[in-house]
């Protein structure tokens, strides 16, 4: 392996560590035994084959492939024959026909094409120069699906495909163009701000990484499909912590006795059983604006981990709070749907669609304490922002008092707590307060905070 591709090799493993990918050494071995195993001409395959040394999970591709993008691009030169000075229909016409018959090696050449023509931007040298998004507005890929459905149609190349599933691969194909769109664009601009300023600032993060107000509803639904392995993971944790605090601590009467047939040396300290009782935990929900992605997904993972305690309680909010154990446990296989549930059928709101902490959590404590008790551990999910509302701090005051602990996840940064209608640090000065922001937090959190 010549100097220059070890290091690209070892900046693509950098980069994909900055992005939480966890990669060890022996894994980076791997893949510069990969790359002098399939060598740099078919980059498909180079592509697959450091995927495979790389990575553990399907989920990092979508970090992974724009960053290899970056740092093993395709080959520059000419993108084809009058490719670049194409006109918009004409680039359109031959998409479609690369559409229609699946021609992965023209695609690439016209994605170079569509970045060369209606890609560029600005003339300052501090301009990146390159836009997809500019690129893609312009040819407007999307649109070519009818015409490339009735063209395979007519070629008789759909013939094994029912109209709906024709649609939804030629959908496939177009988005894949739009992919390499993309990557074209990102190329050109790492060449002038530097590909690991690029690889670092310029590539979404995986699903775990992203912040739950931030999240689009794609990257919701892709969090709650990894509610299942995250519960598995995280009830191992539980289960090996509750093995070690069942142990209990040192019998130190029945220890010494024991030491009395070794001379007074205590060989085998004797350890004072635990019973084990297992935790109650109740979850104070905001289910409302960007905060509800952030709470569905908890519950989902609370819910999921329901065998590990010996009752679990859940209530939602936004101005009024109601129990929402019931709908939980009924909508656990319809993941997707469960907020709009929990939205419809729970009482949520009084007069206005505000959310307001303050009458929310005195309606708990006037409504609902009994829920609390001495083995329970009470979770606030929620940003604190009352809506210049009274925090109703007597009333959380109440609530921790009666709880055996009692802790609040924040989806905002620290950062932003106390500005605007936030009334996290008041709230701060009576419950254990943390920043929440991604899955990946929250699963941390969880591990940690959990009651065995």
């Amino acid at each position: 392996m010549t100097t220059g591709v070890a290091e690209r090799l070892t900046s693509l493993v950098a980069a994909l560590r900055a992005h939480g990918i966890r990669i060890g050494t022996g894994e980076t071995v791997d893949a510069a035994q990969a790359v002098e195993a399939l060598g740099l001409a078919d980059r498909e395959r180079l592509r697959e084959g450091l995927a495979a040394t790389l990575l553990h999970t399907a989920g990092q591709r979508q970090v992974f492939d724009p960053v290899f993008d970056l740092y093993f691009p395709r080959a520059v030169g000419d993108p084809g024959p009058g490719s670049a000075s194409a006109g918009r229909e004409e680039l359109r016409d031959r998409l479609a026909a690369a559409l229609a018959d699946d021609d992965r090696a023209l695609m690439e050449r016209l994605a170079v094409a569509a970045v060369d023509g209606f890609g560029g931007y600005g003339s300052s040298p501090g301009s990146d120069g390159w836009s997809s998004h500019q690129a893609l507005d312009r040819l407007r890929p999307q649109t070519l699906l009818a015409r490339v459905r009735d063209e395979v149609r007519a070629r008789g190349g759909g013939a094994g495909f029912a109209d709906r599933l024709l649609e939804d691969e030629i959908r496939r194909r177009i988005e894949g163009f739009r992919r390499m769109v993309a990557a074209e664009a990102r190329r050109r601009v790492a060449e002038r701000r530097g590909r690991d300023e690029i690889a670092r600032r310029a590539v979404a993060p995986t699903a775990d990484r992203v912040d739950f107000l931030l999240a689009d509803k794609d990257r919701l639904a892709e969090l709650r499909r990894s509610v299942a392995p995250l519960a598995r993971k995280l009830a191992t944790r539980l289960a090996a912590r509750r093995r070690r605090a069942s142990r209990g601590s040192i019998d130190l009467r029945r220890t010494l006795r024991g030491s009395l047939s070794t001379g007074g040396v205590p060989m085998k300290p004797v350890l004072r059983r635990r019973r084990p009782v297992r935790p109650e935990l109740v979850l104070l929900c905001d289910v409302s604006g960007s905060v509800s992605g952030f709470s569905d997904f908890t519950m989902l993972l609370v819910q999921a981990l329901h065998d590990q305690f010996g009752k679990v309680r859940v209530f939602a909010f936004v101005n009024r709070i109601d129990e929402v154990t019931g709908l939980l446990v009924q909508g656990a296989a319809d993941a997707e749907g469960l907020g709009a549930r929990i939205r419809a059928e729970a009482t949520l709101t009084g007069w206005h669609g505000s959310s307001d902490y303050g009458v929310a959590l005195g309606e708990f404590a006037e409504r609902y304490g009994d829920a609390v008790g001495p083995r329970t551990t009470v979770f606030v999910l929620g940003d604190a922002r009352t809506n210049m509302s009274d925090p109703n701090l007597a009333a959380v005051r109440r609530i921790a008092d009666r709880a055996r602990r009692m802790y609040w996840l924040n989806p905002e940064q620290r950062s932003r707590w106390g500005t605007g209608d936030s009334a996290a640090p008041a709230y701060a000065e009576l419950v254990e307060m943390h920043e929440c922001r991604n899955a990946r937090q929250l699963g941390a959190l969880v591990s940690r905070l959990l009651p065995v």
